[in-house]
């Protein structure tokens, strides 16, 4: 298992478009990925878990994944909750 606690940086929070495409690089990866926020914890490749964790600018989060691409695949889900995708 490979985790790392986040702070969330992406101007618009993990909503509408940002979520989407949190979901599909999340989908591009064999390992199962967790995200959690507060005591909520979601699959990362289901987009109504996602959103409805209600993730905003600043919040702390924990990406998690276990799996043969574990550590890329956190590494490359981090990079999006860095910045605005679109």
């Amino acid at each position: 298992m490979f985790s790392k606690e986040i702070v969330v940086r992406c101007e618009s929070g993990l909503h509408n478009r940002q979520a989407t495409y949190f979901v599909q690089k999340a989908n591009e990866f064999d390992s199962s990925i967790w995200l959690e926020s507060g005591s909520r914890k979601m699959n990362a490749k289901s987009l109504l878990g996602i959103m409805s964790l209600g993730i905003v600018t600043g919040a702390v989060v924990t990406l998690s994944a276990v799996g043969n691409d574990a550590e890329a695949a956190v590494n490359a889900l981090e990079q999006l909750l860095q910045r605005d995708v679109y």
